[in-house]
């Protein structure tokens, strides 16, 4: 176990300074004041109390740092799972969604000990487009009722019954709670226009760079909160619907569920394994680039399932790898899982410290937070950029995106996986093709029209181009076959029958078959097929022996 369980804690810490340290611990200092109102958000468009984000972030924040195969992510309660988290609470509950979370981290844990971290990679850009900008929608969907000040009591977790809900909502229309959302995200906007995303120069000077390292987001919540309590607005707070948040963290706790529940809960289960797979493996592929390193796929799949089964027993929700904070910890100069750890202990201390102050946090400023984190979360360019696409990438994408958004998140990925396996082997298909030698191509042929029958195989010979092998088979010479293999890169199960059969067809009519030029993977599975026994020679290594061969048996 200890050859595949080896965090990058354990290599970051190989010649660690005091210099990387101070510049860690402000990095971690500094993510965790930008993870402080996201994770109550996140906590509360999912339908549960905000310190869940917040023990979430605590928790397995800490995990994934510790126990991560990157140095630099930084994990937490995410957009993606707010759809999913909802779905789950209204139709199962609360005990089971624990049970579902647990679950989903024993899966993630099998992943990255079976090395399936990489198969991650061969989910298509489309399909990860095309979800991911469905959920920024619904998030944006599912903020208008705090963002208008509406009055729902019940918000439904299908597209439909969101609309419907709002629609009958409106009446309940608050003017000051729009204008408080509106002014704070406006507030975030610009701040992150003006200041965030402005590089340092000399000219930089020292208040700018202070401000610089401030985030929109904290900026408009305390204005939006001093705002609120000090003009005494009738708007909805953390206080007045959550009644506050607790200044301790929560005791292990054992929900009751019943093992039977997994039986309704697995394609839940399946979809939060598959989503936080591919967003945590996402998150570190980006940090890969912005620091030049590498990060271990298998071993932070196994720190996520860690992290997983452990935090919904203490109060927590579903977590992954979060790009916008891990980039916010690259950007303030975090390099080690050390700024992980700082972000989860900073997060820690303010639950201890600062809880009360929470309570006049005005929910229309956290809907402003969601609205901008979702703006950002989608990849809207997509959509003006696929006229530069073949039309099965734009009806995968189209069709994944509103399937996100109007029936189900997974049923979205399976029709996307299956559309992608459709296109794949479709394509694969047109790719692997048989041409028939002629004259042309060796003088050896002349004259042997009708005796001698020679073709060339490029591609994979599989399920989808086995009707290539049954041309053949319905065209058989007199006296032989040449199959020159050497262009043949795969074969399947099927690929190895169609040759067993032709060479059955080629034994019943006593033309002989002589294959070819087979190399590695090929090659193998003829011999497990035994198809030099059928053939009744030995593969010859070359087109030009195997020719040979057959015109020899072509002589009266």
């Amino acid at each position: 176990m200890a050859f595949f369980f080896r965090p990058k804690l354990v290599d970051s810490l190989k010649g660690y300074t005091r210099e990387q340290l101070g510049v860690d611990i402000a990095a971690g200092i500094t993510v965790g004041v930008v993870a402080l109102p996201l994770a109550m958000a996140f906590a509360i468009a999912s339908g549960l109390k905000p310190e869940a984000g917040l023990f979430t972030a605590i928790i397995a924040g800490f995990i994934i740092s510790a126990l991560g195969g990157s140095k630099v992510q930084i994990g937490g309660p995410a957009g993606a799972f707010i759809v999913i988290v909802y779905g789950i609470l209204e139709r199962y509950g609360l005990s089971n969604l624990i049970l579902a979370t647990a679950a989903s981290g024993v899966l993630l844990f099998v992943m990255g000990l079976l090395k399936l971290g990489t198969l991650v990679r061969f989910i298509p850009v489309a399909v990860v487009i095309g979800f991911t900008n469905g959920i920024a929608v619904l998030i944006m969907l599912t903020q208008a009722k705090d963002f208008l000040g509406l009055k729902v009591i019940n918000m439904p977790a299908d597209f439909f019954g969101i609309l419907h809900a709002l629609n009958d909502a409106l009446p309940s229309f608050q003017a000051e709670a729009f204008a408080l959302s509106l002014g704070a995200l406006i507030l975030i906007v610009v701040w992150q226009r003006s200041l965030t995303n402005k590089p340092n120069s000399a000219n930089t000077s020292g208040i700018q760079k202070v401000l610089q390292m401030v985030p929109g987001s904290i900026v408009a919540l305390i204005v939006a909160t001093l705002m609120a309590h000090g003009m005494q607005l009738p708007v909805e707070t953390i206080g007045s619907k959550f009644g506050g948040i607790p200044s301790e963290l929560p005791s292990f706790v054992w929900p009751e569920f019943s093992i039977a529940n997994l039986k309704h809960l697995s394609m839940p289960i399946l979809t939060l394994t598959l989503l936080g797979a591919i967003e945590s493996l996402l998150c570190a592929r980006i940090a890969d680039g912005l620091i030049g390193d590498r990060h271990n796929p298998n071993q932070e799949l196994m720190a996520q399932g860690v992290a997983n089964f452990v935090t919904p027993f203490f109060g927590g929700m579903p977590a992954t790898g979060t790009i916008a904070r891990t980039v916010t910890n690259v950007k303030s100069g975090g390099r080690s899982p050390v700024a992980g750890i700082v972000h989860a202990l900073t997060l820690l201390v303010v639950v201890w410290v600062a809880a009360p102050l929470a309570n006049h946090i005005p929910l229309a400023a956290l809907a402003a937070i969601l609205m901008f984190v979702a703006w950002n979360m989608g990849e809207w360019h997509a959509f003006t950029d696929l006229k530069q696409f073949r039309a099965p990438y734009r009806i995968t994408l189209l069709a994944v995106f509103l399937l996100t958004v109007m029936v189900d998140l997974t049923v979205a990925v399976e029709f996307g996986l299956f559309a992608a396996c459709i296109t794949f082997i479709y394509r694969i298909s047109n790719l692997s093709r048989i041409e028939r030698l002629s004259p042309q191509d060796s003088n050896a042929l002349e004259n042997q029209d009708g005796l001698v029958n020679a073709y060339r195989f490029y591609g994979a010979l599989f399920f989808g181009a086995v009707k290539l092998l049954e041309a053949i088979e319905d065209q058989l010479p007199q006296k032989a076959v040449v199959l020159d293999l050497k262009n043949l890169i795969y074969i399947d199960s099927s690929g190895a029958d169609a040759l067993v059969a032709l060479a059955h067809a080629c034994q019943k009519k006593q033309v002989q078959l002589i294959l070819c030029g087979l190399n590695h993977q090929p090659l193998d599975i003829a011999h497990r097929t035994g198809l030099s026994k059928l053939a009744g020679h030995d593969f010859q290594p070359d087109w030009a022996s195997g020719l040979q061969m057959a015109l020899m048996s072509a002589k009266p």
